[in-house]
């Protein structure tokens, strides 16, 4: 498996950060919060649990940076909800 690398507000899989196999784009929004905008996966690697490896890489960036995680990304929230593990980054509902 190839290595996840870091780009601008991204983490991707591949050779070129322009055109990645996978990858996992992020914004940073002031110095407290992250949002996941998009995560991409190719046919070729789909099913391997690759998009699930994208986003656990943004959240240990999150931690890292002592963030939060707004899942703006459909695919990145189910992951980040499903599971209690996260409940430490995920950005709370605020009404």
């Amino acid at each position: 498996m190839e290595n996840i690398k870091k780009g601008k507000n991204k983490f991707y899989m591949g050779d070129d950060e322009t055109a990645p196999v996978a990858g996992i784009n992020f914004c940073l929004h002031g110095d407290k919060e992250i949002s996941i905008d998009y995560v991409y996966v190719s046919n070729a690697l789909r099913k391997q649990g690759i998009g699930k490896q994208l986003v656990d890489t943004v959240v240990e960036y999150a931690r890292e940076e002592n963030r939060k995680i707004i899942p703006i990304c459909s695919y990145a929230e189910k992951i980040l909800t499903e599971s209690k593990e996260y409940a430490d980054v995920l950005k709370s509902e605020t009404k």
